[in-house]
């Protein structure tokens, strides 16, 4: 199943995704905190600012970029859990 198709589904064709709608869709973090721990490197994800060149501009999240997360989160995940069951492959 192919990760960037599913959001286009989702977000209807959306080049970018809100913010605010990425940190309640698959953060579940308020859009501070979901700041704060890009900004510590906590979250690797590129956040584009849209419209002005100003602090007050739209923030979102590029689909193609969400998908990548997405899918580098599941091969964790993924890892982990062969860890934990003790497979090498």
């Amino acid at each position: 199943m192919n990760t960037l198709f599913l959001l286009m589904a989702q977000y209807e064709g959306q080049a970018v995704i809100p913010i605010e709608r990425v940190c309640v869709d698959y953060m579940n973090l308020s859009v501070e905190k979901f700041k704060y721990k890009r900004l510590h490197g906590e979250i690797d994800i590129p956040v584009v600012r849209l419209g002005a060149n100003s602090q007050k501009a739209a923030l979102g999240i590029h689909i193609q970029d969400l998908a990548a997360y997405i899918d580098k989160q599941r091969k964790k995940a993924i890892q982990e859990q062969n860890t934990l069951m003790n497979r090498s492959f």
